[in-house]
């Protein structure tokens, strides 16, 4: 059974969410929190979330802003904030956590972030991990210092030449034009996220997926993912919170497999002593839309258990 409905952030922002409780109606064991990808909103996880209320979870997810119905709402797509808009995500995330605290309180709580949810999700447990029984990071990966800091210069440029709010083309093109060149010849501009082709059409035709986003959006989101990566913030994580990674290895976001073993050894190295990590073989980026989603859903709740028992 799912219910939507709008809470408000820090800055009176009206936040689209999203639940998904048990038929049954009994006290969930565990509350699994969404954080949605970049370009798509959280409907898209209807599939997932049904899975986990099955297993007696209840899920929360939320549209970002500039995202979904949240995006809709605020009447322009692919933009955050006009100030901090990276952080200020993350506190919409933690928005949603308290809600569901006081809709739940004392369930334990699992974030599962994908792909730029991965990001958000990491920069949330440097802030409030020990608030979560555990976080999954999927379709995530780990970003040289020298690229973050070309892009963040280059989307700096793009808003003193277009205005925050402007959609970048080129940014676009430079974030997402190399992803589908493993995939050759292409089907489509997007094969990079599923072997599913039904799935990739979904996306191509779904008005709420696939958008440019805006000069402002890029700049914010560089910037975050090089503060989330310095050495100084990865410590901030809580050591004992359990960690969960899980990527294919044909999946470009995470350079097929290699950016995920390199976010484990940074998780490693700020102390974190429960980290798992599974790759997939063959799998591209949304693991949770591809031919073999059945095994990384069941994979998923295995751990969730593992870590409740």
């Amino acid at each position: 059974m799912s219910s939507e409905f709008v809470i408000e952030s820090q800055d009176g922002t009206q936040i689209h969410v999203r639940t998904w409780t048990p038929e049954n109606r009994t006290a969930p064991r565990a509350v699994v929190q969404i954080a949605h990808g970049m370009a798509e909103h959280i409907a898209r996880y209807h599939e997932f979330a049904q899975f986990l209320a099955r297993q007696g979870i209840v899920v929360y997810g939320h549209d970002h802003r500039g995202h979904g119905q949240t995006g809709i709402a605020d009447g322009l797509l692919g933009y955050f904030a006009d100030h901090d808009g990276f952080e200020t995500v993350v506190c919409d995330i933690e928005a949603v956590t308290r809600r569901i605290e006081h809709d739940h309180p004392g369930v334990p709580i699992v974030l599962f972030g994908h792909s730029m949810g991965s990001s958000l999700s990491l920069r949330y447990i440097q802030h409030h991990g020990r608030r979560l029984a555990g976080v999954i990071l999927c379709g995530s990966g780990w970003f040289s210092s020298h690229t973050l800091m070309f892009a963040s210069l280059l989307a700096a440029r793009e808003v003193r030449k277009r205005g925050r709010r402007a959609p970048s083309a080129l940014l676009h093109r430079l974030t997402f034009g190399g992803f589908n060149k493993a995939f050759r010849p292409n089907r489509t501009e997007m094969d990079w996220l599923s072997r599913d082709t039904a799935q990739v059409d979904e996306y191509l035709g779904d008005p709420l997926c696939g958008h440019v986003h805006t000069a402002g959006f890029f700049h914010d989101y560089f910037n975050g993912l090089q503060v989330l990566e310095r050495s100084d913030q990865m410590v901030r994580i809580p050591k004992n919170l359990p960690v969960l990674l899980i990527s294919g290895t044909r999946d470009p976001v995470g350079n097929f497999g290699r950016g995920v073993q390199r976010l484990q050894l940074a998780l490693e190295q700020a102390g974190v002593v429960d980290i798992e990590c599974k790759l997939y073989p063959d799998a591209r980026h949304e693991l949770l839309n591809e031919l073999n989603r059945e095994q990384v859903y069941a994979d998923v709740c295995r751990w969730i258990d593992q870590h409740l028992s």
